[in-house]
């Protein structure tokens, strides 16, 4: 995201200053509207003068807290003067929600002030749909006033940014009915809609309708391109984790953003290899002046295809979905098993690979990090570099080079100035030469990491899950600027804007600003 560049001249005639004030004024504010950048999913803002440093304890250098539920697995993002955040109820906002539920939270952001919530009952089947405590764990996509976000029961949602504040919008309009639990013990009148619940524009269910199979908790930041919304599904393995129940499952979902429509899929019949389920989100990339959606299957697999066109999405109402063109796929783990992969589940030496972050891409080249499964897989990952401008199976002719991990990795690698900003679950940051893959550096920390660095003025952000955080200096020599501990374990990826740090633990959300108190 550029910041705004003003008119720098040491003499301005006093007839310009209005048009200029004017120009100033309708400027956009720096917000981050989506996970990462729009066309790469590069975790780096253009934010400056954040701190290097801060204290909950004091409040030296925070602007404001806001107190969240107690899992928080969600990744803060900032649009039109909101900032939204997905938890779970652990620490109910409205009685008339209680028990274990999906919460997505809206902030102001100039305060911290709790606007509106979305409340969503725990799927009721088996906990493996959703497992307890999770919460929302998807980070939402805001495009103008609408919100769009995946909630824990496996439904792409459009939701109105403000709200039931300027009426329940529709055509969906049974929100009362959707907070209420389901099943065969589900209160059998519908909750009356107050001031702090969100507005729901259209429902898209992707367990009904997409006939996938959710597994522990949904974890999608949806793409926009255009019109259209591409959302990884979130299919995976059954409570078993050794049975996929629904092989024809799409991975790769696309929508039409002003209705919900079910527009295309992929068609590459991923499912029945799935190890675990799919985790990873899609992005853009512009290779030759072409647009590529990239994405990571649960496969272990990674693939390139043609974004959806208008004429291609006019399929006639009620037939099936299109199905994806595929530009190219590469093989992230092609020494791994690709059959009969779940006799592997468990084994922590040999079994096929996963991917959790995204494919991230940058100067012409994709990046993508991953590796065994982190609950049952092997313990083995790695960070890979992709030639994306081939065509056809690209796994040989592709691979540009690779670099081990420590072990598991759940992040994206983020790519700035030369260089590549990774953590694993080993324990380990790594700062990697983006040409060759050669390490420039590394540090141990304390913890595990889920979460993904966030590079901004010349800086790296960066928690683990057992609550240490870390600031690094951007660059070859390694300066640890800042370590402390939080109290509370982080999966949740840091995020910059309006001058302002969003920082998220398990339970509060902590606004970090230089001299703020």
């Amino acid at each position: 995201m550029i910041a705004p560049h003003f008119l720098r001249c040491p003499v301005l005639a006093l007839a310009s200053l209005p048009i200029l004030l004017l120009t100033i004024a309708s400027l956009p504010a720096n917000d981050q509207p989506q996970w990462g950048q729009r066309w790469s999913r590069n975790m780096v803002s253009a934010e400056h003068g954040l701190p290097d440093s801060f204290d909950p304890k004091t409040g030296r250098n925070i602007r404001w807290t806001a107190k969240l539920g107690t899992e928080t697995h969600s990744t803060p993002i900032i649009a039109n003067g909101r900032v939204y955040i997905g938890t779970n109820n652990g620490e109910p906002r409205d009685p008339k929600h209680v028990g274990d539920r999906g919460v997505l939270m809206c902030f102001d952001e100039k305060n911290g002030e709790l606007l509106w919530q979305l409340v969503v009952p725990k799927r009721e089947e088996d906990k493996f749909h959703d497992w307890p405590k999770s919460g929302i764990s998807s980070p939402v996509t805001v495009e103008g006033d609408r919100v769009y976000v995946v909630s824990n029961r496996g439904e792409v949602m459009c939701l109105d940014a403000l709200a039931l504040a300027n009426g329940n919008d529709g055509p969906y309009r049974d929100e009362g009915r959707h907070f209420l639990p389901k099943g065969p013990d589900a209160p059998s009148e519908s909750i009356i809609p107050g001031p702090l619940d969100a507005d729901i524009l259209w429902l898209f269910d992707l367990t009904k309708e997409a006939g996938i199979w959710s597994h522990d908790s949904a974890h999608s930041s949806i793409l926009i391109d255009g019109n259209y919304l591409y959302v990884n599904s979130g299919t995976g393995v059954d409570n078993t984790h050794r049975k996929i129940r629904t092989p024809d499952a799409p991975s790769l979902v696309v929508l039409d953003k002003r209705t919900g429509r079910f527009v295309a899929r992929d068609d590459e019949h991923v499912a029945p290899n799935i190890f675990h389920c799919t985790w990873s989100s899609p992005s853009l990339a512009q290779v030759n002046g072409r647009a590529l959606v990239c994405f990571a299957g649960g496969n272990g697999i990674v693939y390139a295809f043609e974004p959806v066109t208008e004429s291609a999405s006019k399929i006639v109402a009620g037939s099936a979905p299109a199905p994806l063109k595929k530009i190219w796929q590469f093989d992230f783990d092609p020494a791994g098993p690709k059959e009969d992969v779940h006799r592997f589940t468990t084994n922590r030496v040999e079994g096929p690979s996963n991917i959790y972050g995204m494919p991230v891409f940058h100067e012409g080249r994709l990046y993508v990090a991953g590796g065994g499964d982190l609950f049952w897989g092997k313990n083995e990952a790695w960070l890979k570099c992709i030639d994306p401008s081939k065509t056809g199976d690209i796994t040989r002719d592709g691979l540009i080079w690779t670099y081990p991990l420590e072990k598991h990795v759940f992040g994206t690698p983020v790519l700035h100035e030369g260089l590549i900003y990774l953590a694993d679950c080993g324990r380990k940051f790594h700062c990697v030469e983006q040409a060759t893959g050669r390490p420039v550096w590394t540090h141990d920390i304390n913890g595990e990491v889920w979460a993904t660095p966030l590079v901004a003025d010349g800086k790296v952000y960066l928690g683990t899950r057992s609550g240490a955080y870390y600031v690094f200096a951007t660059g070859r020599e390694k300066k640890l600027l800042f370590e402390s501990q939080l109290g509370k374990g982080i999966s949740a990826t840091a995020t910059a804007a309006n001058g302002t740090l969003y920082v998220a633990t398990m339970t509060h959300l902590y606004a970090v600003a230089t001299g703020s108190k």
